[in-house]
């Protein structure tokens, strides 16, 4: 299930480029910090703000801004509501003003393309080293998989047939790095598609795909 949420905020004001932790923040406010959510393999997933116009110095949301909150767990949903509820104040003087609840989608094909919500980040810890793969190497569908993998198992959904690819001749791929708390992470604005079962894709749509969804990567439109 995923909840799409409207911001209001100050017309000129400008926001700084790495604003994530800022709405990671508000999210783990709303679900509340001492929750067992907050681990190491999130099962949700959000988007990145949308409305904005990109400046030298930052970003400007003239008309205000929106983004969505996916996960497989309604009671997640339920907590991050009661939360909103309780202090709809975001970041950066934004405010949540409204909340549209919208369910999964009907799969009913065996393999979607996804666009992402969210850069999609692919990590691996090698020799005590951070190494970050992008979406012209190979094997870096074979590590989306496998992160996709892990959440069906943990979420004691089948795992049989499912995978996940970068769609690579899409015009408009690319790279970047995005800094989350001064650390520099090599991100891919890239589709994908995913094929399984329509239960396998609609739990991809609510959670995501990759590393560090529940920082703000990896949200899937």
């Amino acid at each position: 299930m995923r909840l799409h949420m409207l911001l209001k905020g100050p017309k000129q004001s400008i926001i700084p480029f790495n604003y994530q932790p800022g709405l990671t923040g508000a999210i783990h406010k709303w679900i509340g910090k001492n929750n067992d959510v907050h681990d190491s393999m999130s099962l949700y997933s959000f988007s990145w703000l949308f409305g904005g116009r990109p400046l030298s110095t930052g970003i400007m949301f003239p008309k205000g801004a929106r983004f969505f909150f996916s996960a497989f767990d309604s009671h997640i949903l339920r907590k991050l509501i009661s939360g909103i509820k309780n202090d709809p104040e975001v970041a950066f003087g934004f405010r949540v003003s409204d909340i549209v609840i919208c369910e999964p989608p009907e799969f009913e094909m065996e393999s979607i393309e996804f666009r992402y919500g969210s850069p999609i980040f692919v990590k691996r810890t090698i020799s005590n080293k951070a190494v970050h793969y992008t979406f012209a190497q190979p094997e870096s569908d074979r590590l989306l998989t496998e992160t996709l993998r892990n959440k069906l198992s943990k979420a004691g959904l089948s795992v049989e047939g499912v995978s996940v690819a970068f769609k690579r001749d899409y015009p408009g791929a690319r790279t970047k790095v995005i800094y989350y708390k001064d650390v520099g992470n090599r991100v891919n604005l890239c589709p994908v598609v995913v094929k399984g079962t329509p239960e396998q894709l609609a739990f991809a749509w609510d959670v995501g795909v990759g590393n560090s969804t529940g920082i703000g990567f990896g949200a899937l439109q």
